[in-house]
């Protein structure tokens, strides 16, 4: 059995923004398609330890993914492994999961925000500065490149950081660190949120009426990130609705209050292929990550590494 395992610099080298946004809409266009056996995620210890899987069967390839969780002071705070197998033949992957984690993560909002943001948007408010928070960045940068960043988190000092790093890599203009989430927000084209809050972060009055908001960092149903309000009236793309509806607490929160009903509800992948109704200005787009994500990326670590064919 050849089984060959990756870091997250081997990761990195192989895998480009651009290359895992195209992978990770292709793989949604293929699961509207019928193309994935995809059980919903296993959830253990109340979101500390998570099981993802899923089988392409075209390829005859699968994905199992192991994560565990912990976000009281563990730094990186998502850890696992991602292995990636084909039948008929001996080769396995072992990829680090954390990277793999944040590149499909980026991914998806890159695939979102090229769908759903303003064609002209420039200006983009980031609200954290975690493990999951520059790869946000990187993704919204490729497909509409950016201008003007503001940051904030509860951690100035790692906000700074951050800022930094994106202002070196991406060479952007301005770059601001900012303590007010209302102030951050306004007039923001498009504003990306990946904490692990469980309360919303802003109000939607604070928001730019055209502004396109991606919600990433809840994923268990006691978390929220965005209003109920904002929620009533924007046009709501998630990722796969089982797992939204089992995972989401923003989503589960609005339900439950009659802010929304589960029709106004668009898959990403329904969205790709058969466009969207705008309900609104404001467009929202909400995932708690499914595992054809990692399969997308990890397939193409596969073709560079194990040497599989396009």
């Amino acid at each position: 059995m050849d089984v060959v395992t990756l870091g997250p610099e081997e990761i990195r080298s192989a895998v480009s923004m651009s290359a895992a946004i195209d992978a990770v809409r292709n793989g949604f266009l293929a699961l509207r398609r019928g193309e994935f056996e995809m059980p919903t995620r296993t959830v253990l210890r109340d979101g500390g330890f998570l099981v993802m899987s899923t089988h392409h069967r075209p390829t005859a390839s699968a994905m199992i993914k192991t994560l565990s969780l912990d976000f009281d002071g563990r730094v990186p705070a998502i850890v696992g492994t991602v292995v990636w197998s084909e039948l008929g033949h001996g080769r396995h992957l072992v990829a680090d999961a954390t990277e793999v984690t944040r590149i499909r993560t980026g991914a998806i909002v890159g695939v979102a925000t090229d769908l759903l943001a303003p064609p002209e948007a420039k200006t983009c408010a980031l609200i954290g500065a975690g493990g999951q928070a520059a790869d946000q960045i990187r993704a919204v940068h490729a497909v509409r490149p950016l201008t003007e960043l503001r940051i904030v988190a509860r951690g100035p000092e790692r906000a700074r950081a951050l800022a930094k790093v994106l202002v070196e890599e991406l060479h952007l203009d301005t770059v601001h660190v900012e303590t007010d989430v209302d102030e951050a927000v306004r007039d923001a084209d498009i504003v990306c949120c990946a904490t692990t809050s469980t309360t919303p972060l802003f109000s939607h009055l604070s928001l730019a009426d055209h502004a396109h908001v991606n919600a990433i960092g809840a994923f268990r149903p006691t978390m929220r990130e965005l209003p109920d309000e904002l929620l009533a009236e924007a046009t709501v793309v998630i990722d796969e609705r089982d797992a939204v509806l089992e995972e989401s607490g923003e989503i589960i929160h609005a339900l439950e209050a009659g802010a929304i009903t589960e029709d106004d509800l668009i898959e990403l992948g329904t969205a790709l292929t058969d466009g969207i109704p705008k309900r609104s200005g404001r467009t929202v787009f909400k995932s708690v990550g499914v595992a054809m994500q990692d399969w997308a990326i990890a397939d193409l670590l596969a073709r560079a590494f194990l040497g599989r064919a396009t």
